[in-house]
């Protein structure tokens, strides 16, 4: 049962981007994590029971855009991954072509892509989290957020992004096909999604 509020508090695409950036969070990141650590959206108190940091922050939070007031609770994705995943990556992508990979490499989802250019894509993702593994390892940490590659001279529209992003210690890849479309609420469901979900995807053969 919901309890009454005037309030509740929900990550942006924006704060999702931000509280999900590194492999070893913040406590602040931590704090904006755990909007994302229940089956509903939290009003001040929840928020605060999740996270004691979480009344110091939230006039940053809002300033920043990270976090939004809703008027009204929403649920969170009630449906299984493998369900809703294809949908939600799907309006990620301005072409809605998109694969979402594990850190190592595996592919986990994947929608308007066939199964051979996604594991390439994939693999392409491990390929480049290891490179910016060892640019960090030498003092530049510019190889560690998002790249995208391009197949004109313009650099006017990229071919493909890629967006890393980790929850719960585990890192994954986000690849995009055309422009990326990450100002997106459905950002917010993809992670809502996977810290709901609490484990690992399990990667299924022929994925």
């Amino acid at each position: 049962m919901i309890t009454p509020a005037s309030e509740w508090f929900m990550l942006t695409p924006a704060g999702v981007l931000h509280a999900f950036a590194s492999p070893q969070p913040g406590e602040t990141e931590l704090a904006l994590q755990a909007l994302l650590a229940s089956d509903r959206t939290l009003d001040a108190a929840g928020w605060a029971h999740k996270a004691a940091l979480a009344p110091a922050i939230t006039a940053q939070a809002l300033e920043q855009g990270w976090v939004q007031v809703l008027q009204h609770p929403l649920q969170g994705p009630d449906a299984k991954l493998d369900d809703f995943l294809q949908h939600v990556i799907a309006s990620l992508s301005g072409e809605r072509r998109a694969v979402l990979a594990s850190e190592s490499g595996f592919c986990l989802g994947r929608t308007g892509i066939d199964p051979d250019e996604a594991d390439t894509l994939s693999a392409a993702a491990a390929d480049y989290s290891d490179f910016a593994a060892r640019q960090a390892r030498r003092g530049w940490d510019g190889a560690t957020r998002y790249v995208s590659f391009h197949t004109d001279a313009e650099f006017l529209l990229p071919s493909f992004s890629f967006v890393p992003f980790w929850v719960d210690g585990a890192g994954y890849w986000l690849v995009l096909c055309g422009e990326p479309l990450l100002n997106n609420p459905a950002l917010v469901e993809l992670l809502w999604g996977i810290k709901e979900a609490g484990t690992r995807f399990t990667v299924q053969p022929g994925v």
